[in-house]
């Protein structure tokens, strides 16, 4: 196993942020990051396949159901935020930054999510530059790979159609798979890099499970569940009345709903 591939793959994922960070000071807007983030790790993807061993089946398996995941997600992001202003999170970090914030996001934006993209994305560095025959932990892989974009697409569409509904102003999204779990597209997004971890065990490679357990601890405890909710109970206190009874990030049976508390508040 080559490690200077992995490298490569570091060298294309920063090519891409650096193109990005250019676009967004014309745009004033670093909060592009968040479309192209799937494209990061479909770039390494790539470099992986270009520069690997060889190429059967079996890599052009793994290749295609990254660049599905990638496409959709950065369609989705692209077209939710298309129109919109910075997201209030790049906000926040643009007001603690300033002055020449538009210099240091390079660093604190770009280049941070390149570096973490690379190490999440490890497991495919072997997965795709190793002709391993095609096993049975590759089939737990497209199963798991293929729970996960489950949830994370029908997530984020039945979200975005009950937003799209303007019956549903003032009220929390708690239909569909968001009465399981209030993050239903986080999960997914869990559940489909520990497959693709399952193609890199596959190829020997038990090792690069600091890629799943990074994205998992990303989505749990840094840029995802406790970043979304860390004030929206102060800004909307009956949204605590969704969280008693509903998990956070696995799905599992509602718990028994507090009659006392509407759901009243704007939705997520």
């Amino acid at each position: 196993m080559n490690i200077e591939i992995y490298f490569y793959g570091l060298l294309g994922i920063l090519t891409l942020g650096f193109i990005t960070w250019i676009v967004s000071m014309f745009m004033r807007d670093v909060s592009i990051v968040d479309s192209v983030w799937p494209l990061m790790f479909l770039s390494a993807a790539i470099v992986f396949v270009v520069m690997g061993e060889t190429i059967d089946d079996r890599i052009l398996i793994i290749v295609t159901l990254v660049l599905l995941w990638a496409l959709r997600l950065c369609a989705h992001l692209t077209w939710r935020n298309w129109g919109e202003p910075e997201d209030y999170r790049y906000q926040v970090i643009r007001e603690k930054y300033e002055p020449n914030f538009a210099l240091k996001s390079l660093f604190i934006i770009f280049v941070f999510q390149a570096v973490l993209a690379w190490i999440v994305v490890m497991p495919l560095w072997p997965a795709l530059t190793t002709s391993t025959p095609f096993g049975i932990w590759d089939v737990f892989a497209i199963a798991l790979w293929s729970v996960g974009m489950f949830f994370e697409t029908i997530g984020d569409w039945q979200l975005a159609r009950f937003k799209a509904n303007p019956e549903n102003a003032g009220k929390v999204m708690d239909q569909g798979l968001w009465r399981y779990t209030r993050h239903p597209n986080y999960f997914g997004e869990s559940l489909i890099w520990w497959g693709i971890y399952l193609f890199a065990i596959s190829a020997g490679a038990w090792w690069t499970i600091a890629g799943p357990l990074l994205i998992t601890w990303l989505l749990l405890k840094f840029s995802g569940v406790v970043m979304l909710e860390e004030t929206i109970v102060k800004r909307r206190p009956t949204y605590q009345s969704y969280i008693s009874r509903t998990n956070a990030f696995f799905p599992g049976r509602p718990k028994a709903a507090d009659k006392n508390n509407s759901l009243s508040e704007p939705v997520r």
